[in-house]
């Protein structure tokens, strides 16, 4: 079958041309008049992202890692508060918390913070109060976090005490970190133990 040729001629220029290619000029050259040009489309800059335990200007804290979404909780950096908040008790010795997990500090936190009865639970409490660069949501880490702070960057912990986590092993204790060698185990809600916030900054 022979290819429909056209000519296009513009002054003392002329062109010729398969009509089917001339079709394919015509709709890009449409699509081009409709459509915004993908060179001016700027790409997002990616944020400095700092090494794992150094200040993370702006977030309240150090850079204490990428966490992967868990559950309803999407992707995010932990962000460990740059100085512990004192030594407190768990508190709630003889109740078992319902709702606490090992791995969501900022539940746990929100649940032990909102509880109805008249138990005080001050190392949650003073998380919970604690803000650095206008950010108001820092939290008791729970089990997971505490441990990957201590996977990620043991050293921007104290070495010679232990951490409480806000996640709870019974009615009477709850889990602690002991960053000098990683070891992580349960004691009475009624000791005074070090607490050091963490927030989360999502991506």
């Amino acid at each position: 079958m022979k290819t429909e040729m056209i000519t296009l001629k513009h002054g003392d220029v002329s062109i010729k041309m398969p009509s089917s290619a001339l079709a394919k000029l015509a709709i890009a050259s449409f699509f081009a008049q409709v459509l915004p040009p993908a060179a001016n489309v700027q790409p997002v800059a990616p944020s400095t992202i700092p090494e794992i335990g150094q200040p993370w200007p702006g977030q309240g804290g150090l850079n204490g890692g990428f966490v992967h979404a868990r559950g309803e909780v999407p992707a995010h950096y932990l962000i460990i508060a740059a100085k512990d908040v004192g030594d407190h008790k768990w508190g709630g010795r003889g109740v078992e918390v319902k709702g606490l997990s090992k791995t969501d500090g900022y539940t746990n936190t929100q649940v032990l913070i909102g509880n109805d009865d008249e138990r005080k639970y001050p190392a949650a409490d003073a998380c919970a109060e604690h803000q650095a660069d206008g950010h108001r949501d820092f939290y008791l880490p729970a089990a997971a976090e505490l441990y990957q702070g201590w996977l990620n960057c043991p050293k921007v912990f104290a070495q010679d005490c232990y951490y409480w986590s806000s996640s709870q092993r019974s009615a009477n204790y709850a889990f602690f970190m002991f960053f000098a060698d990683g070891d992580q185990y349960y004691y009475g809600k009624f000791h005074e133990l070090r607490v050091r916030p963490v927030r989360r900054f999502f991506i």
